[in-house]
């Protein structure tokens, strides 16, 4: 079995992920991913170079230099993503290989839905918390202003469009232990059933 979760930013995909993975579940996330696929040396590196020659520093990739010349160019944006989502997707479906057999196998893909990546995976698991509780958490978190953290949100897919195109949701509106307790009850129902 094969689960792609995914969430807005501070929605806590993270913490579910983790909670997962204690629960026996074998986790890739696919920022983790992406770091490794413009790794120095790396094709997807050398192409980033060719296209945007100011993001490529020493043989390193210089992230807000690219973040600059792609985030308010949609069709800048679209080439970075035919260059990076193909190499992220070959590299996390090698990792796979990695997995016990029977182990449940959970992708984690901030655009799971924005990109193909959902027809890849058996089932969609979609994390939602309340707007203001996720600009307060990436704030804490990354030392992000209140606009900055709402552009974020505005970048990415639609909270209510997301959840008409998931499988599952895992509301994080409680506390801490609740959304744990959430996310073990989503890994027992996938590896044990609903009848176990």
């Amino acid at each position: 079995m094969r689960l792609g979760l995914t969430g807005g930013i501070g929605s806590g995909k993270s913490e579910v992920a983790a909670e997962l993975e204690r629960c026996g579940a074998f986790v890739i996330d696919t920022d983790d991913v992406a770091r490794e696929a413009v790794a120095p040396g790396s094709s997807a590196l050398a192409s980033i170079g060719r296209h945007w020659p100011g993001s490529v520093v020493d043989g390193k990739l210089d992230r807000s230099a690219l973040a600059e010349a792609v985030f308010d160019d949609d069709a800048e944006r679209l080439k970075l993503n035919g260059i990076l989502h193909p190499e992220i997707r070959r590299i996390a479906f090698a990792r796979e290989r990695e997995a016990a057999p029977g182990q449940l196998i959970v992708h984690v893909v901030p655009l799971l839905f924005e990109t193909d990546y959902a027809k890849l995976v058996d089932r969609t698991v979609l994390v939602v918390a309340p707007p203001e509780r996720r600009i307060e958490r990436v704030m804490t978190r990354d030392g992000a202003q209140r606009d900055a953290v709402r552009a974020r949100m505005r970048a990415q897919i639609e909270p209510e469009r997301a959840r008409a195109l998931a499988d599952e949701i895992i509301e994080n509106d409680g506390d801490i232990e609740q959304l744990r307790n959430r996310s073990r009850e989503l890994y027992h129902r996938f590896v044990v059933g609903p009848n176990g």
